[in-house]
């Protein structure tokens, strides 16, 4: 039986290509021809006319005149557009004038300035615990004025301020761990500073320190506690009823901060883009009067720990019952508070957390306070 070739029905691979040659070659021509007669009909302006050898006689002049015409009528034609065109905007604008509106400006109103009558009295501006223990003061007074600095209740030195009426002034010595009161006094009038500042310096040095202005509002902290390690930095550790461990606190953007308790790892969290971080994890019941270790560490892009904070505290022993409360007297302040019921002033944020106050470092005098408490 003789074969046959049913069903190979593929084209080969040089009848397809030579379709394609011959179409695109089909297309120039095409296309040629096209740009030939379009130039033909509308590129006069690329042809040249030999001038015939003759005489200068009327009959070539005239046929000379009338190839110009027929050649260029059509920019001639738009130069004269263009001129009436021109000759019609410049006689028959109408100029409108614009008109300015003036509003009326009432005259100013000079009101006399009302004399502060506590500008004459000495007040804060900062009081900071430098690294080694020294306390810096700076406030206002009088101008070149004489003004004295009280700590518990004993003058220590006496300034003078400037013309602009400030003043600063930094201890000699490293003061001792413990509370500090400071005051100020006018030293030319005798007038006390309405406002005193409270200072605890930690003895486990100027990090753990706190300065407090009192006034007869409240209280405002002026510098608080401070964790940092290089570019980490803790502003809160919170311990929740709930057993709840919340971590808050600043470093670089997009890191890992991890945390662990008592060498646990118990997670992880991002740092934003604006360098601020949040990590809570559960960590049960914290036995009261048993020592823990937390680790805050901070992770580069490969996991390398580049920064950690070790902070070693007591959980300490809850007093009362459920119903303790307490009446804020003035000169009080949360950390005070926390420090007195709870022996530690950084965990006045529980304080804080059990009783919604959105502002710790302002608290009022006759404000009642629930004291969180542990069973």
């Amino acid at each position: 039986m003789a074969a046959t070739n049913i069903g190979k029905t593929k084209r080969s691979t040089d009848e397809m290509i030579n379709d394609a040659v011959n179409r695109q070659q089909s297309w120039l021509a095409r296309r040629r021809e096209m740009t030939r007669r379009f130039l033909k009909r509308f590129n006069v302006f690329a042809k040249t006319e030999k001038k015939p050898v003759v005489h200068k006689t009327e009959k070539i002049k005239n046929a000379k005149n009338r190839t110009v015409l027929k050649s260029y009528w059509f920019p001639i034609l738009c130069a004269l557009l263009v001129i009436l065109i021109t000759v019609f905007i410049m006689l028959f604008k109408v100029n409108t004038p614009v008109k300015v509106v003036t509003p009326s400006v009432p005259e100013p109103i000079v009101k006399p300035i009302t004399k502060n009558v506590n500008q004459n009295t000495p007040s804060f501006d900062l009081v900071r615990i430098e690294k080694f223990g020294n306390i810096m003061i700076a406030g206002r007074n009088p101008k070149e004025s004489n003004i004295s600095i009280v700590i518990n209740k004993k003058i220590v030195a006496t300034e003078h301020t400037n013309k602009d009426g400030e003043f600063v002034y930094t201890t000699t010595n490293a003061l001792k761990p413990g509370n500090y009161t400071i005051s100020l006094i006018d030293a030319n009038k005798n007038v006390k500073s309405a406002d005193s500042v409270f200072v605890y310096i930690s003895e486990h040095g100027y990090k753990n320190a706190v300065s407090l202005l009192l006034t007869k509002n409240g209280s405002k902290i002026m510098q608080a506690p401070v964790l940092a390690d290089g570019d980490l930095v803790v502003s809160k550790i919170d311990y929740l009823d709930t057993g709840r461990m919340v971590v808050t606190g600043k470093g670089l953007p997009r890191l890992r901060v991890s945390l662990s308790l008592n060498d646990k790892y118990i997670g992880f969290a991002r740092v934003s883009d604006y360098k601020n971080y949040g990590l809570g994890a559960n960590v049960g019941k914290l036995k009261s009067g048993e020592k823990y270790k937390l680790n805050i560490r901070l992770h580069d892009s490969e996991g390398t720990t580049i920064a950690n904070i070790e902070h070693v505290f007591v959980m300490p022993e809850m007093t009362g019952d459920d119903n303790t409360f307490y009446t804020v007297r003035r000169g009080d302040c949360l950390w005070i508070i926390a420090r007195n019921f709870l022996r530690r002033g950084i965990l006045f944020t529980m304080i804080a957390e059990r009783n919604n106050i959105k502002t710790p470092d302002l608290i009022y005098p006759d404000q009642l306070l629930q004291i969180p408490l542990k069973d």
